[in-house]
């Protein structure tokens, strides 16, 4: 089952669906040509839902609304992967890669065959292949979930986007659970506003089979979504949570950041408990602590997790710590909206007993208007910024620069180095 006619192939259902950029009926003749042996197509009307025509033999099903229905076609297509695994889908601004790759670590040592779909890439733990998108197309998903079931997974930790949501690529996916861990500025060049982008991410709990709800309380839309969804279980690390009131929790009641990581004392509904984690950083506590909630109220023991947190490893490219003897410290992270910035250098600073550089830069051809505000961050929260080029697409790099320039105070500030390369030297 293909949406690509230039690989679609002998045997194949070609899917013609009508895309923002372009309208897959024109390929039908081309599909047709490379020997596939049906096709599903968009209707014109809904007069036309449900027809059969014939085109050179190959029978054209018409169906109205597609890019609606196309996940659950794709997962009867694909014999239902969702259902045959534990799927945790893993929504938010920040935070999302992290979370699900704790989550595929714990559950793998708890004896789970465990998976991860998202950023970084799909497969399981170890044979993960990389991806361009966090969330693939509604086709692609059930045909990655299919496949892991096919390597044996019984577990799978899925980045869920916005752009996914709204897009109807996760619709008929049969979650065990779902979790949000922040809402913050990204996306605008696409939704336009805040408000848009939070009611994306709602969809997952107001539009799908989200399965246990586990929500951040510490986030200002975490606590207004808890307020709708009353069997949700609350995490919290800043104190958000009142035990009385809330149904399931699990919170924060110590945290102590030290050279290689931190000790975290919490408390739950499920009992009390300490973990040593080698993960830097509050941000990355709060998704430790998001990560166990979720397997808590899928019925992991307790005991079993305290057991094998220790065992936990950090995430490549997620405040990832890289030491050498007379050499400063280096940590690599992902951040690319203006809090993931803010919370890595906070992090940072934490673990930093001297001097603390930001070297980053910002995409092009995406949302423009957090590149000041993400150079006034650098500029608040780290002692030097090195402003240098990340990928600029279609866009004059130095005119990236310039946008994150503008929003420091001291336009002197900042160490400008033009070239990936140069930057890291």
């Amino acid at each position: 089952m293909t949406l690509d006619s230039r690989v679609a192939a002998a045997g194949d259902l070609f899917v013609a669906v009508v895309g923002h950029q372009a309208d897959g009926r024109r390929y039908i003749p081309q599909a047709i040509a490379q020997g596939v042996a049906a096709i599903i197509a968009e209707a014109k009307d809904e007069a036309t839902d449900g027809e059969i025509r014939e085109m050179h033999g190959v029978p054209v099903i018409y169906l109205s609304q597609l890019n609606e229905r196309l996940s659950a076609l794709a997962g009867r297509f694909y014999h239902e992967p969702s259902d045959n695994l534990r799927l945790v889908g893993v929504t938010g601004t920040n935070g999302k890669t992290t979370t699900t790759q704790l989550l595929a670590q714990w559950s793998q040592l708890l004896g789970e065959t465990s998976a991860v779909m998202g950023t970084v890439g799909n497969g399981l733990l170890g044979k993960v292949i990389p991806t361009e998108n966090t969330t693939g197309s509604a086709v692609d998903v059930q045909h990655e979930l299919a496949g892991l079931v096919d390597q044996g997974a019984t577990f799978c930790a899925m980045e869920v986007s916005s752009h996914g949501l709204v897009q109807h690529r996760v619709a008929a996916l049969k979650f065990a659970a779902s979790v949000f861990t922040n809402l913050s500025r990204d996306h605008l060049d696409y939704h336009g506003d805040m408000e848009h982008y939070e009611a994306a991410k709602w969809l997952l709990y107001s539009a799908h089979h989200c399965g246990q709800a586990i929500i951040n309380a510490d986030d200002e839309v975490g606590r207004r979504w808890l307020a709708k969804l009353p069997d949700a279980v609350a995490v919290s690390m800043e104190d958000h949570i009142n035990p009385n009131c809330h149904g399931r929790w699990l919170k924060a009641t110590d945290v102590n950041y030290h050279d290689s990581g931190a000790t975290i004392c919490f408390s739950s509904s499920w009992g009390d408990g300490e973990i040593e984690s080698r993960l830097m950083g509050a941000f990355n506590v709060s998704n430790l602590l998001l990560a166990l909630a979720t397997l808590l109220a899928l019925g992991y023991p307790l005991a079993d997790l305290l057991k094998t947190a220790a065992r936990l490893q950090p995430v490549c490219g997620r405040m990832e710590v890289f030491t050498a003897p007379g050499k400063p410290t280096v940590v690599v992270d992902y951040a690319h909206t203006p809090d993931a910035l803010e919370k890595a250098l906070q992090a940072a600073r934490l673990h930093c007993a001297g001097k603390l550089w930001c070297v980053f830069g910002c995409g092009g051809d995406r949302d423009k208007g957090k590149r000041p505000l993400m150079g006034a961050i650098a500029e608040e929260f780290a002692d030097v910024a090195v402003v240098t080029d990340d990928n600029p697409r279609t866009e004059e790099p130095r005119a990236i620069i310039n946008d994150i320039l503008a929003g420091m105070l001291d336009a002197g500030y900042a160490k400008v180095m033009e070239g990936r390369a140069e930057g890291r030297y």
